[in-house]
């Protein structure tokens, strides 16, 4: 099934999806309420979503839909070949960020959106553990 809306209007509808999401917002504030200090949504290679630039560590905070979770990611019913070709890209973005920061010496950590909702404050102490680990 192809596209129903037209390349302009599908551009708006994706560039209007917000780069922070409410779950990124309360991560950032108890990291920054722990004493960490970094930065939001750097204008690095795959934009991360909190960077620490003079320790060269970057974390990414991972949608289960967007990334593809291997537990909760889903595929839409309608528009299956759009959706399909949209989150492959997705996840060979994810690699090749990977790739990146792997192959230039930074610190990466990729976290699950649903480890959030397993356990709030014990994934935001293994993001604090991570930090602390790489700045020393």
């Amino acid at each position: 099934m192809a596209d129903n809306l037209t390349k302009e209007q599908r551009t708006k509808n994706m560039k209007a999806i917000k780069s922070q999401s409410a779950l990124e917002n309360r991560v950032t504030k108890a990291l920054w309420k722990m004493g960490f200090r970094f930065r939001k949504n750097v204008n690095l290679f795959g934009k991360p979503d909190i960077a620490l630039k003079k320790y060269k560590i970057v974390i990414f905070i991972d949608s289960c839909f967007w990334h593809c979770c291997p537990i909760h990611g889903n595929m839409p019913k309608s528009n299956k070949d759009y959706w399909e070709k949209k989150l492959e890209r997705n996840i060979s973005r994810d690699l090749e960020v990977n790739k990146f920061y792997q192959e230039n010496g930074w610190n990466l950590l990729r976290i699950w959106e649903h480890e959030f909702k397993e356990d709030f404050n014990e994934t935001v102490n293994k993001i604090a553990g991570f930090i602390s680990e790489k700045q020393s």
